[in-house]
């Protein structure tokens, strides 16, 4: 759960304050910032793995944020934008294994109902990941939308009844059943509903592909479309769907790569986080 705190670049974004942008980590599960073109002009589109990438005006060039996916290989890779490929190294990191016993045995060998329900779900969840909107002043550093320990980190390959199942895609954040959730940046609520694997959940749209998800509440206090201010409570915390006890999962998806919150962690937050 330790990151550097010194990596933190400033942008000016057009706007009349800079904003900090998220911490750079070249791995699985990271974020990597690819300097573009000089700053000027109409910002330039991006993508990565052919999905859109967020851009930004930094005080000399626009820069790309782009979502690392937790089972990319260690190697090169590129951000195309205005007819140029920019490359960036992605490092290995090996992530612990969590093995976790389930005793509902539906949520880890599922009925053929059940698959159809899930598929069903699949396709909403899928689209929300992949929306991009166009927005300015996107929010790079969030607050904590609840104040407890780590009880399951991010990237852990988990293996559920002894079977290997795909890594943990957020961070799950112990606390007791019924604590206020609250928005950890201003966005757009992109989906509401009870979910199989994730129980009553909250998507939230943060504009420019950058995406979070809140599962296992106990009570949505939200609608779909609604727009948040930061701090605003969404929910409550409990353990719906696929969830041993009370608990958050906050999740953050950048480019519909599934990357690690604490990067965009305020240093307060951060700091708070790892007192736990």
């Amino acid at each position: 759960m330790k990151h550097l705190l010194a990596l933190l670049l400033v942008l000016s974004g057009g706007a009349s304050h800079a904003a900090p942008l998220p911490q750079a980590e070249l791995v699985p599960g990271g974020v990597a910032i690819v300097p573009l073109e000089r700053a000027g002009g109409e910002a330039p589109r991006a993508y990565f793995n052919g999905d859109r990438v967020m851009v930004l005006k930094g005080e000399r060039n626009w820069v790309a944020l782009v979502g690392i996916p937790l089972d990319a290989k260690p190697g090169s890779y590129a951000v195309t934008a205005s007819g140029r490929s920019l490359s960036f190294t992605v490092q290995d990191k090996q992530y612990a294994v969590q093995r976790v016993t389930i005793k509902n045995k539906r949520k880890v060998d599922p009925t053929t109902l059940d698959l159809k329900r899930i598929r069903r779900e699949s396709v909403i969840i899928k689209a929300a990941l992949a929306a991009w909107h166009a927005k300015a002043g996107v929010p790079l550093r969030f607050d904590l939308p609840v104040l407890g320990p780590v009880s399951s980190p991010f990237g852990l390959r988990r293996v559920f009844n002894g079977e290997p199942r795909r890594p943990h895609s957020g961070i799950d954040i112990a606390v007791p059943a019924g604590t206020p959730i609250h928005a950890p940046a201003p966005g757009r609520v992109a989906v509401v509903g009870n979910f199989f694997f994730d129980g009553k959940m909250v998507m939230i749209d943060h504009g420019q592909g950058l995406v979070t998800l809140y599962g296992h509440m106990k009570k949505v206090l939200v609608k779909k479309g609604q727009r948040l201010a930061r701090g605003e409570v969404i929910g409550l915390v409990g353990q719906t769907g696929r969830a041993t006890g009370p608990h958050l999962h906050w999740g953050v998806s950048l480019n519909n790569a599934r990357v690690d919150p604490t990067l965009f962690l305020s240093p307060d937050s951060l700091a708070q986080l790892e007192e736990r």
